[in-house]
């Protein structure tokens, strides 16, 4: 998409075959697309991974699913879909496939400019995603006027964070000594503004899950309090959900840039053998999925 145009403009990939399925996941489907965004301002802590995960196990549960990239430099998720639907062409394979869409950054003189062509290229590429039942949008590991965008209309925000006290101080403040919480972090802060822009839109309301990636196994690394009870605490004062979220495995990254993920492993032309590695990493992928489904009724 080039840059400068006078009209919203939102590169969009069409994807002609429909992906059907069960529908296992019980994720709510309303009139316009359940948004659910994956974000957070640290970079490193598995966002893209996560979200190519969602893409392709809603896709397989036969949802209708978008894509939406507001990572404007690095643009992880785009790239690994762009992979996905190359190698499904060249080995011949019938790999689901979402509806794909990007927003390009602006650049003008002001600021209020540029924010403003950002929001209608935003707005241009969620009506052109409209069709789909479920839309999710990956967005970029640092504070940016798209970032707050897309987390303004979630439906889920799903924030995940390595299981280490340095990804921690993202949602809060903590003593290093006693490891005490004290006040909520920059990201809590943007999170909070964006569950009033959303309310004051629609009247809608976030239902905010971190999801604690790497977690080593039987652990505890950080003295007389870990980085889960730290969360739990943290949980019940700025209203999110917690999720033992996707373990240390390479089976969540062995084909990542290729688009491809744990369950395509199925079939035997992609040459991923399932093994134990893969049938764990299936079931923190299903928690995700059910944490998904469970929202919590609406105050």
């Amino acid at each position: 998409m080039k840059g400068g145009s006078d009209l919203p403009q939102a590169e969009v990939i069409r994807n002609p075959a429909r992906t059907t399925g069960r529908r296992g996941s019980g994720v709510s489907i309303e009139r316009r697309p359940h948004v659910i965004v994956v974000g957070n301002e640290k970079g490193g802590c598995g966002k893209s991974l996560c979200a190519l995960h969602l893409v392709v196990a809603l896709l397989r549960e036969g949802y209708r699913v978008g894509a939406l990239d507001l990572d404007t430099r690095q643009a992880t998720l785009a790239a690994c879909l762009a992979a996905r639907t190359t190698f499904a062409q060249v080995h011949e394979l019938a790999l689901p496939l979402p509806e794909r869409a990007s927003v390009a950054s602006a650049r003008h003189d002001t600021r209020a400019e540029a924010e403003a062509e950002e929001a209608a290229r935003f707005a241009a590429a969620m009506a052109a995603l409209a069709g789909c039942e479920i839309v999710v949008v990956d967005c970029p590991g640092t504070d940016n006027f798209l970032s707050r965008l897309g987390h303004a209309h979630a439906d889920t925000l799903i924030t995940p964070i390595n299981d280490s006290f340095v990804d921690f101080a993202v949602l809060a403040e903590l003593d290093p000594i006693t490891h005490a919480v004290g006040r909520p972090g920059l990201y809590s802060e943007m999170v909070w503004e964006a569950r009033k822009r959303r309310f004051a839109r629609d009247r809608g309301q976030i239902d905010w899950i971190v999801m604690r990636n790497r977690v080593a196994g039987g652990r505890r690394r950080h003295g007389p309090q870990d980085v889960g009870a730290a969360l739990e605490g943290l949980s019940k004062r700025i209203g999110f959900r917690t999720l033992r979220g996707f373990g240390d495995r390479g089976v969540f990254r062995e084909r990542f840039v290729q688009g491809l993920t744990l369950l395509d492993g199925e079939d035997p032309a992609l040459g991923l053998w399932p093994g134990m590695g893969h049938v764990a990493a299936r079931a923190e992928l299903r928690a995700l999925l059910g944490a998904i489904r469970r929202r919590p009724p609406r105050q």
